[in-house]
Protein backbone atom coordinates (compact mmCIF):
# COMPACT_ATOMS: atom_id res chain seq x y z
CA UNK A 1 0.00 0.00 0.00
CA UNK A 2 1.86 3.45 -0.99
CA UNK A 3 1.82 6.62 0.83
CA UNK A 4 1.32 9.71 0.16
CA UNK A 5 2.57 12.98 2.05
CA UNK A 6 0.07 16.02 1.18
CA UNK A 7 0.82 19.81 2.96
CA UNK A 8 -1.29 22.49 3.34
CA UNK A 9 -4.73 19.94 3.92
CA UNK A 10 -6.59 22.26 6.12
CA UNK A 11 -8.95 23.33 3.54
CA UNK A 12 -9.68 23.63 -0.66
CA UNK A 13 -7.85 21.60 -2.63
CA UNK A 14 -5.58 19.83 0.26
CA UNK A 15 -7.86 18.72 1.88
CA UNK A 16 -10.13 17.01 -1.08
CA UNK A 17 -7.12 15.25 -2.45
CA UNK A 18 -6.44 13.91 1.30
CA UNK A 19 -9.76 12.55 1.14
CA UNK A 20 -9.70 11.20 -2.91
CA UNK A 21 -6.37 9.24 -2.28
CA UNK A 22 -7.97 8.05 1.09
CA UNK A 23 -10.82 6.60 -0.71
CA UNK A 24 -8.58 5.13 -3.42
CA UNK A 25 -6.99 2.86 -0.37
CA UNK A 26 -3.84 4.69 -0.48
CA UNK A 27 -2.13 5.91 3.06
CA UNK A 28 -2.55 9.62 3.47
CA UNK A 29 -0.17 11.98 5.39
CA UNK A 30 -2.36 15.04 5.97
CA UNK A 31 -0.17 17.97 6.94
CA UNK A 32 -1.69 21.21 8.64
CA UNK A 33 0.10 24.59 9.94
CA UNK A 34 -2.29 23.97 12.76
CA UNK A 35 -3.99 20.49 12.73
CA UNK A 36 -7.52 20.64 13.58
CA UNK A 37 -9.87 17.68 14.30
CA UNK A 38 -13.01 16.94 12.00
CA UNK A 39 -11.01 18.56 9.23
CA UNK A 40 -10.55 14.60 7.50
CA UNK A 41 -12.35 11.56 8.55
CA UNK A 42 -10.61 8.99 11.04
CA UNK A 43 -8.94 6.50 9.24
CA UNK A 44 -6.10 4.08 10.51
CA UNK A 45 -4.90 5.23 7.01
CA UNK A 46 -5.22 8.87 7.28
CA UNK A 47 -3.34 10.90 9.69
CA UNK A 48 -2.78 14.18 10.79
CA UNK A 49 0.32 15.94 10.85
CA UNK A 50 2.17 19.41 11.59
CA UNK A 51 3.93 21.08 8.99
CA UNK A 52 4.27 24.49 8.38
CA UNK A 53 6.80 24.93 5.06
CA UNK A 54 8.33 27.81 6.53
CA UNK A 55 9.60 26.14 9.53
CA UNK A 56 12.45 23.37 8.53
CA UNK A 57 12.14 21.79 12.02
CA UNK A 58 8.16 20.80 11.26
CA UNK A 59 9.25 19.64 8.10
CA UNK A 60 11.28 17.12 9.74
CA UNK A 61 9.27 16.46 12.01
CA UNK A 62 6.53 15.22 10.16
CA UNK A 63 8.60 13.31 7.78
CA UNK A 64 10.37 11.79 10.78
CA UNK A 65 7.04 10.82 12.18
CA UNK A 66 5.04 9.94 8.55
CA UNK A 67 8.27 7.34 7.96
CA UNK A 68 8.48 6.24 4.63
CA UNK A 69 6.69 8.31 1.94
CA UNK A 70 5.84 7.25 -2.25
CA UNK A 71 4.77 10.76 -2.80
CA UNK A 72 4.99 14.12 -1.94
CA UNK A 73 2.13 16.90 -3.04
CA UNK A 74 3.49 19.99 -2.17
CA UNK A 75 -0.30 22.07 -2.55
CA UNK A 76 0.30 24.52 0.61
CA UNK A 77 0.55 27.85 -0.38
CA UNK A 78 -0.59 31.42 -0.13
CA UNK A 79 -2.99 33.49 -2.57
CA UNK A 80 -2.48 37.20 -3.11
CA UNK A 81 -4.80 39.77 -5.19
CA UNK A 82 -3.31 43.34 -5.49
CA UNK A 83 -1.74 45.43 -7.71
CA UNK A 84 1.96 45.35 -7.38
CA UNK A 85 2.71 48.95 -6.86
CA UNK A 86 0.20 48.57 -3.47
CA UNK A 87 2.05 45.02 -2.09
CA UNK A 88 4.44 45.87 0.06
CA UNK A 89 7.58 43.95 0.12
CA UNK A 90 6.89 42.16 3.61
CA UNK A 91 3.70 40.54 1.54
CA UNK A 92 5.87 39.47 -1.37
CA UNK A 93 8.27 37.76 1.24
CA UNK A 94 5.60 36.11 3.27
CA UNK A 95 4.10 34.88 -0.52
CA UNK A 96 7.87 33.55 -1.62
CA UNK A 97 8.28 32.19 1.65
CA UNK A 98 5.46 29.97 1.35
CA UNK A 99 4.88 29.19 -2.01
CA UNK A 100 8.22 29.17 -3.88
CA UNK A 101 10.65 28.36 -0.58
CA UNK A 102 8.29 26.33 1.21
CA UNK A 103 8.28 23.93 -1.88
CA UNK A 104 12.08 23.70 -1.88
CA UNK A 105 12.06 22.83 1.13
CA UNK A 106 9.34 19.71 1.45
CA UNK A 107 10.92 18.77 -1.80
CA UNK A 108 14.60 18.74 -0.61
CA UNK A 109 14.10 16.94 2.44
CA UNK A 110 11.76 13.99 0.91
CA UNK A 111 14.73 13.81 -2.34
CA UNK A 112 16.83 11.61 -0.36
CA UNK A 113 14.58 8.94 0.44
CA UNK A 114 13.13 8.41 -3.26
CA UNK A 115 16.54 8.81 -4.57
CA UNK A 116 18.01 6.14 -2.84
CA UNK A 117 14.90 3.98 -3.21
CA UNK A 118 14.76 4.60 -6.76
CA UNK A 119 10.97 5.61 -7.02
CA UNK A 120 8.58 8.37 -5.95
CA UNK A 121 6.75 11.33 -7.54
CA UNK A 122 7.13 15.05 -6.56
CA UNK A 123 3.95 16.84 -7.76
CA UNK A 124 3.72 20.72 -6.84
CA UNK A 125 0.39 22.17 -7.19
CA UNK A 126 1.30 25.66 -8.82
CA UNK A 127 -1.85 27.60 -10.58
CA UNK A 128 -3.56 28.55 -14.10
CA UNK A 129 -1.94 31.75 -13.54
CA UNK A 130 0.92 30.64 -14.95
CA UNK A 131 -0.92 29.52 -18.45
CA UNK A 132 -2.15 33.37 -19.48
CA UNK A 133 -1.40 36.66 -18.68
CA UNK A 134 -3.75 38.06 -15.70
CA UNK A 135 -3.99 41.53 -13.80
CA UNK A 136 -3.66 41.63 -10.17
CA UNK A 137 -1.48 38.68 -9.72
CA UNK A 138 2.24 39.78 -10.32
CA UNK A 139 3.43 38.72 -7.02
CA UNK A 140 1.22 35.72 -6.80
CA UNK A 141 2.34 34.70 -10.62
CA UNK A 142 5.70 35.25 -9.76
CA UNK A 143 5.80 32.55 -6.60
CA UNK A 144 3.84 30.23 -8.85
CA UNK A 145 6.27 30.81 -11.95
CA UNK A 146 9.33 29.93 -10.37
CA UNK A 147 7.87 26.70 -9.13
CA UNK A 148 6.80 25.50 -12.48
CA UNK A 149 10.95 26.34 -13.50
CA UNK A 150 12.24 24.71 -10.54
CA UNK A 151 9.80 21.45 -11.40
CA UNK A 152 10.90 21.28 -14.94
CA UNK A 153 14.77 21.48 -13.90
CA UNK A 154 13.97 19.33 -10.97
CA UNK A 155 12.54 16.68 -13.57
CA UNK A 156 15.84 16.32 -15.70
CA UNK A 157 17.76 15.81 -12.44
CA UNK A 158 15.55 13.24 -10.63
CA UNK A 159 14.94 11.42 -14.04
CA UNK A 160 18.32 8.98 -13.92
CA UNK A 161 17.07 8.20 -10.63
CA UNK A 162 13.83 6.62 -11.17
CA UNK A 163 11.93 9.58 -9.58
CA UNK A 164 9.44 11.95 -11.14
CA UNK A 165 8.36 15.80 -10.72
CA UNK A 166 5.02 17.28 -12.16
CA UNK A 167 3.34 20.34 -12.07
CA UNK A 168 -0.73 20.24 -11.33
CA UNK A 169 -2.03 23.91 -12.48
CA UNK A 170 -5.78 24.93 -11.19
CA UNK A 171 -8.19 26.91 -12.43
CA UNK A 172 -10.25 29.50 -10.14
CA UNK A 173 -12.62 27.96 -7.57
CA UNK A 174 -15.27 29.33 -6.21
CA UNK A 175 -15.62 27.50 -3.24
CA UNK A 176 -12.12 27.96 -1.82
CA UNK A 177 -11.67 30.80 0.77
CA UNK A 178 -8.50 31.87 -2.29
CA UNK A 179 -10.42 35.33 -2.65
CA UNK A 180 -10.78 36.11 0.79
CA UNK A 181 -7.18 35.27 1.68
CA UNK A 182 -6.11 36.39 -0.77
CA UNK A 183 -6.93 39.96 -0.10
CA UNK A 184 -5.80 39.45 3.70
CA UNK A 185 -8.73 40.55 5.25
CA UNK A 186 -8.83 44.24 3.54
CA UNK A 187 -11.94 44.91 1.36
CA UNK A 188 -10.59 45.41 -3.12
CA UNK A 189 -10.77 49.40 -2.04
CA UNK A 190 -8.28 48.78 0.64
CA UNK A 191 -6.08 46.28 -1.62
CA UNK A 192 -5.99 48.37 -4.42
CA UNK A 193 -4.60 52.71 -4.39
CA UNK A 194 -7.27 54.33 -5.29
CA UNK A 195 -5.81 54.90 -9.04
CA UNK A 196 -6.12 51.46 -9.94
CA UNK A 197 -9.38 51.14 -8.18
CA UNK A 198 -12.09 51.80 -11.14
CA UNK A 199 -10.06 49.63 -13.61
CA UNK A 200 -9.30 46.97 -11.05
CA UNK A 201 -12.92 46.92 -10.29
CA UNK A 202 -13.69 46.24 -13.74
CA UNK A 203 -11.01 43.35 -14.07
CA UNK A 204 -12.68 41.41 -11.06
CA UNK A 205 -16.27 42.11 -12.68
CA UNK A 206 -15.32 40.29 -15.92
CA UNK A 207 -13.50 37.03 -13.43
CA UNK A 208 -16.49 36.60 -11.34
CA UNK A 209 -18.37 36.38 -14.90
CA UNK A 210 -16.54 34.12 -16.45
CA UNK A 211 -18.47 30.59 -17.87
CA UNK A 212 -15.83 27.94 -16.37
CA UNK A 213 -14.33 27.68 -13.14
CA UNK A 214 -12.62 24.54 -11.21
CA UNK A 215 -13.45 22.33 -8.95
CA UNK A 216 -11.71 20.77 -5.51
CA UNK A 217 -12.63 17.18 -7.18
CA UNK A 218 -10.77 18.30 -10.44
CA UNK A 219 -8.03 19.11 -8.54
CA UNK A 220 -7.68 16.20 -6.70
CA UNK A 221 -8.33 13.71 -9.70
CA UNK A 222 -5.49 15.57 -11.75
CA UNK A 223 -3.26 14.89 -8.66
CA UNK A 224 -3.71 11.12 -8.95
CA UNK A 225 -3.72 11.58 -12.81
CA UNK A 226 -0.20 12.82 -12.17
CA UNK A 227 0.78 10.95 -10.01
CA UNK A 228 0.47 8.01 -12.04
CA UNK A 229 1.59 9.44 -15.08
CA UNK A 230 4.17 7.10 -16.44
CA UNK A 231 5.69 9.80 -19.63
CA UNK A 232 7.91 12.86 -19.07
CA UNK A 233 4.54 14.41 -19.53
CA UNK A 234 5.52 17.92 -16.76
CA UNK A 235 2.05 19.67 -16.87
CA UNK A 236 -1.10 18.99 -15.77
CA UNK A 237 -3.69 21.70 -15.99
CA UNK A 238 -6.61 21.10 -13.59
CA UNK A 239 -10.53 22.32 -14.39
CA UNK A 240 -12.08 23.31 -17.25
CA UNK A 241 -10.94 26.84 -17.72
CA UNK A 242 -7.33 25.75 -16.83
CA UNK A 243 -7.73 23.11 -19.62
CA UNK A 244 -9.16 26.11 -21.63
CA UNK A 245 -5.95 28.27 -21.32
CA UNK A 246 -3.48 25.81 -21.68
CA UNK A 247 -5.38 24.77 -24.95
CA UNK A 248 -5.40 28.77 -26.19
CA UNK A 249 -1.85 29.02 -25.07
Amino acid sequence: MKTVLITGTSSGYGRETARYFHEQGWNVIATMRTPRPGVLPESDRLRVLELDVTRPETIEGALEAAGPVDVLVNNAGVPSIGVFEGTSMARVREVFETNTFGVMATTRAVLPQFRERGSGVVVNVTSSVVLGHMPLTAVYKASKMAVEGFTASLALELAAFGVQAKTVEPGACLTTNFGETALDGDSLEEAVPEPYLPWAEKVMSGFMNQDLFTRESDVAETVWLAVHDTTDRLRFPAGPDAIRLAEAK
